[in-house]
Order: structure tokens, then C-alpha cells, then sequence
């Protein structure tokens, strides 16, 4: 188990133009940074194995990007990025090493790039993706002009944005110890939960990694006032006149009074001092609601006033594949989300719960990742499938993963049985067996939720397929 943690590298000095080549540059990661450097007036070249829309679009924006990986497509920069699915192995980070170009992983390119801006870092183990979305729209709004970087489509929009101000709204992942290396002006942390023990070995180093990055940053801090895994780090720093809260808590800075599921989403009532503010979701479930309200703590530090950032919080629409509606299937719901930890899934059901379109019953669909998150948390999944009337759990998506032998979805499904002796818990280890456990129970009135960060995205265009 790797509990060693990640060292900065030295800094990309971005002060003056530079030729960037990026491995992997399709994926939602690299293309964000891409996007970026091209609108900063870098260069920038990439390889990736498959043509994609995103591509597509980088290659409109200027960027040089060849399909398939090959020594030749290096020669030319100043730098080559990578992230972590890029293996060692690589014929063009080989080649970078060979010729002495200068070889960034993905934190320290990002790194680099909060060096140069005002970088505010959202960070936390649930949240982060909508959170960042949602602080680069109010701050939009507010006229801050800012840039961002976030993990996956911001719907309705351009997804990550370049403004022309010095602000970087960044999407701050500590699974790999990205968190570790940038140097942020300011944090939010949505909240600290158990996941990447193969990372970190244990709970105490996920707090211990988070706590020091708010050390680290000498602006504003934003902390979850309800979390019990952010507790301590509040208690801590209660007095410190960089800490905004935010929660339901009375002594949240940002209190959330009340959530009132509508048919357009939910109408959220904020505290922020003496004043009371109502802003429309277009967002579903109480996690999101904690999500707007960081949202809303951040951005009202960084100057934006209040009503300004409810007003763009109600037009923004989600990031793709969270609490995403793919349409109907004989008169039931499919909808897909990116849920895949306990604490996410146990949200979305509660959720679809809410939802008005629900006047049956609830299949959870599940693809539980990664075969080390699996072995070391199948138990933890026990509990988070109460509110669902069926149960579907398919094998592990491996996601670059090595293969465990024994670890399979079936450890989940025994998780759930053993905890709950009248669960409907479906084990579907194939496509075709997850398809015809829900398609041989699901009715009109009922909503399906497929979950997970994998090949699962697919589901409902595969369940619809049944009809053809």
C-alpha cells in the first residue's frame, strides 16, 4: 500500500509563451488544462487513441493533437504532461525522458498554473465537480472574470471557461496528491470521507492531507460546518478570521433554513447574517443543496454579492452524469449519475426519492470501482441501499486498476444481504444480466438510477435497446 505522498515538482514558469504536449489530452482532466494554456497563448500539442468531440474542439481552439501515441509527437516541446492512467511505459514520455525535455504529472502542471493566477482550490472527497461549476458561474456573474478548471461538461455552457482576470476557479483532487502540490490563494473543502486508502493507508491521513492544505493557503478557507470528517479541522481553526462555514449548523456563516422539492428542482432558503435569500435550483437532493451553499460561501468572500450568485446558481443546469435525466423506458425514469461511495450513493437515492416524476418504485443500479476501493470498502456499501425497492449491483469497472483475485461486485452484494436479510439485491456480473434485472421488473411510475464512474454511463441507452 503506497502511504508515501506526493512531492511538488519545480514549478512551469508560464510568464512567457511555451510549447505544451500532453499525453491523454482527450480526457476531462488534460483537456481542461489544454484548453487553458491554449487561451493563455501557449502552444499546445497532444496524442490521445480516439477521436472525440472534446478533440474536436481543442483542435478549433488551435491545439496540434495526433491520434495514437508515438515518440515523434514530443520532439518539439518545452514540456509533456501526463496524468495518472499514463503508464511508465509510454512511448512518449519514454522518448521526453530520452531527449532530456522537461516531464510534468497532471499536479504539476496544475501547480504551475495556481502559481500564476489566484487560484482557488475546491477540495473535498464528495462535491467537488458541481461545486467548482457552480462557484465559476456566480463569480461570472459577479464580473470577476474568472478562468476554471473542473472535472467533467458543465451543461448548458462552455464547460471550463478562460476569463481575463487573474482568478482560477480549480477542481483540487487528492486521490493522486494533487491537493499536496498547488499553491492555492483560497480553499473550500466540501467535506472529508473515506476513500483512496491505496493512497493514503488510513482515515487520519485523508484529514491529516486536507488539514495541511488549508495551512497552506493564506486566503480564504471554506469548511463544511455539518461534517463530521471536517469537525476537528473546524473546531481547530473556529477563531480564524480566513474560516467561512456553511451547513444547516446554527453557527454556519452560510445557514441553510430550508429545501422544498419542486417540479423544476428545489427552492433553497440561505442565512448570511441578517439577511435571508431564496434561490431555485435546477439541482435535485440535499447534497446539492450543501454544494450551493459552499458555492455561495466562497464566492460571497471573493466579493460577489449574494443575490447576484443566487440569481446564477438558479440558470445553471448540473455537470454532466450527476443526477443526469436520460429519458424514459415504458413510462418509468432512467436517470445517471457519477454516485460510486457510499455517503454520494445514499444522497441520490434520497434524491430520486424527491423526485415528483416517482409514483412507484426505486431500482438502483451500481458499478462499484476500482478493485482496491472495493477490497478494502465492499462492507461500507451495506447500508447506503435502504430507500431503493431493487437492488442491482454489477461487477468492479477496473478503471486502470490491476485485477484482485476474489474482489468482485459480489462483495457487495453480500455486504447488503448480510446487513439486510429482505433486500432485493440483484447480482448481475454482465451487461446482459444488469439489463434484464431491470427490465424484467421495473413499470410505469417507477425510476431507475444507474450509478457509478464507469461504463455504467451506458445503461440506459442499453436498457432502451431491449425496445428495438
Amino acid at each position: 500500500m503506497n502511504v508515501s505522498r506526493r512531492i511538488a515538482e519545480p514549478l512551469i514558469a508560464l510568464d512567457a509563451p511555451i510549447k505544451c504536449h500532453i499525453v491523454g489530452i482527450g480526457g476531462p482532466g488534460m483537456s481542461a488544462i489544454a484548453r487553458l494554456l491554449v487561451e493563455m497563448g501557449h502552444s499546445v500539442t497532444g496524442s490521445d487513441v480516439h477521436e472525440s468531440e472534446v478533440i474536436d474542439d481543442l483542435r478549433q481552439r488551435g491545439a496540434q493533437i495526433s491520434i495514437g501515441h508515438q515518440e515523434s509527437a514530443v520532439r518539439s516541446a518545452d514540456v509533456v504532461t501526463y496524468s495518472t492512467a499514463i503508464p511508465a511505459t509510454n512511448v512518449e514520455l519514454i522518448e521526453a525522458q530520452r531527449i532530456g525535455l522537461e516531464t510534468r504529472h497532471r499536479s504539476g502542471m496544475l501547480a504551475s498554473l495556481c502559481a500564476a493566477t489566484r487560484a482557488v482550490g475546491v477540495a473535498g472527497t464528495h462535491g467537488k465537480t458541481t461545486t467548482t461549476a457552480l462557484i465559476t458561474a456566480m463569480t461570472t456573474a459577479g464580473g470577476l472574470r474568472p478562468s476554471s478548471i473542473i472535472g467533467a461538461e458543465v451543461l448548458g455552457s462552455n464547460g471550463n471557461v478562460h476569463g481575463d482576470g487573474p482568478l482560477l476557479i480549480i477542481e483540487a483532487d487528492e486521490s493522486d496528491g494533487t491537493l499536496d502540490v498547488l499553491p492555492l490563494s483560497c480553499i473550500v473543502v466540501t467535506n472529508i470521507d473515506i476513500d483512496h486508502l491505496d493512497y493514503f493507508g488510513t482515515f487520519e491521513a485523508i484529514k491529516t492531507c486536507f488539514a495541511e492544505s488549508i495551512g497552506r493557503t493564506p486566503g480564504f478557507v471554506v469548511l463544511n460546518a455539518d461534517d463530521a470528517g471536517s469537525a476537528d479541522i473546524v473546531k481547530l481553526l473556529g477563531n480564524d478570521s480566513r474560516i467561512t462555514t456553511f451547513g444547516w449548523s446554527e453557527n454556519s456563516t452560510v445557514r441553510i433554513i430550508s429545501t422544498q422539492s419542486r417540479s423544476n428542482g428545489t427552492l433553497i432558503e440561505v442565512r448570511i447574517g441578517d439577511h435571508t435569500y431564496s434561490c431555485s435550483l435546477s439541482l435535485r437532493g440535499e447534497h446539492n443543496a450543501m454544494n450551493f451553499a459552499a458555492a455561495l460561501a466562497m464566492s460571497v468572500q471573493l466579493g460577489v454579492k449574494p443575490d447576484v450568485a443566487c440569481t446564477a446558481a438558479a440558470s445553471f443546469r448540473g455537470v454532466a452524469r450527476r443526477f443526469t435525466e436520460r429519458g424514459d423506458f415504458r413510462g418509468s425514469l432512467l436517470i445517471d449519475d457519477y454516485a460510486h461511495l457510499p455517503a454520494e450513493i445514499s444522497a441520490t437515492i434520497d434524491a430520486v426519492r424527491s423526485h415528483p416524476a416517482l409514483t412507484g418504485r426505486v431500482v438502483a443500479v451500481f458499478q462499484p470501482n476500482r478493485y482496491h476501493r472495493i477490497a478494502t470498502m465492499a462492507d461500507s456499501y451495506a447500508d447506503c441501499f435502504t430507500h431503493a425497492d431493487r437492488i442491482v449491483i454489477t461487477d468492479v469497472y477496473a478503471s486502470g486498476t490491476q485485477k484482485i483475485d476474489g474482489v468482485t461486485g459480489e462483495l457487495v452484494v453480500n455486504a447488503i444481504r448480510n446487513a439486510h436479510h429482505d433486500a432485493d439485491v440483484v447480482w448481475a456480473p454482465s451487461r446482459a444480466d444488469t439489463v434484464a434485472a431491470v427490465e424484467s421488473w421495473i413499470a410505469p411510475g417507477d425510476i431507475c438510477v444507474s450509478m457509478g464512474c464507469g461504463d455504467i454511463e451506458s445503461f440506459p441507452d442499453d436498457l432502451r435497446g431491449v425496445l428495438q
